[in-house]
């Protein structure tokens, strides 16, 4: 049997696989703030959140497939610090569109990476990502302007996910191929 050798890393691809790191953290961080919804009795906003979580780990494994298919070693990370404790749902909100604007500019990084090291697969394939986290940052934006609206009033945010079809766009085949299949 012969043994294939890996690919030399680049700088695009150290950044790819801490980026691997990000987003199963980020899909940590919104388990933990789906359960502290589900905890306070808004099913509505814990789903959303939970999907994120799934949507966050969908990710992760797309850049780990990436990586399989153009031969390059990949490393499965523990995930950071998640925050849990909130006095509020503003928090967890802020915290959410913090985190998406966060790792849109990781992405960008990713992109810009690979086009200065004239690696036009890597730039292509980070094109779906940049186009994903402005859907996200609308998304959180929205939410988060929904719920200051509101006033505060959580059962508000309820009608609104119930009404709207925030974060439910489906399945998108435009997606990359994700290691293990897309949940």
């Amino acid at each position: 049997m012969a043994v294939t050798k890996k690919q030399p890393r680049s700088k695009f691809y150290e950044l790819l696989q801490g980026q691997v790191h990000n987003e199963f953290n980020a899909s940590q961080q919104y388990v933990a703030l789906a359960v502290w919804f589900d905890n306070e009795d808004l099913p509505r906003l814990a789903k959303h959140f939970y999907k994120q979580s799934i949507e966050e780990r969908n990710h992760a494994l797309a850049l780990v497939q990436y990586m399989m298919d153009t031969d390059h070693h990949v490393e499965i990370p523990g995930t950071g610090e998640v925050r849990n404790d909130f006095s509020n749902a503003v928090e967890l909100l802020e915290l959410a569109l913090a985190q998406e604007k966060e790792v849109a500019a990781d992405i960008k990084t990713l992109a810009k990476a690979a086009r200065s090291e004239d690696d036009y697969q890597g730039e292509q394939f980070m094109q779906w990502f940049l186009k994903e986290q402005v859907e996200e940052i609308a998304q959180m934006s929205t939410l988060l302007n929904v719920l200051k609206r509101a006033n505060g009033n959580l059962f508000e945010v309820e009608q609104f996910l119930n009404r709207e079809s925030v974060g439910d766009d489906g399945d998108d085949p435009t997606m990359p191929p994700v290691a293990g299949g897309a949940l």
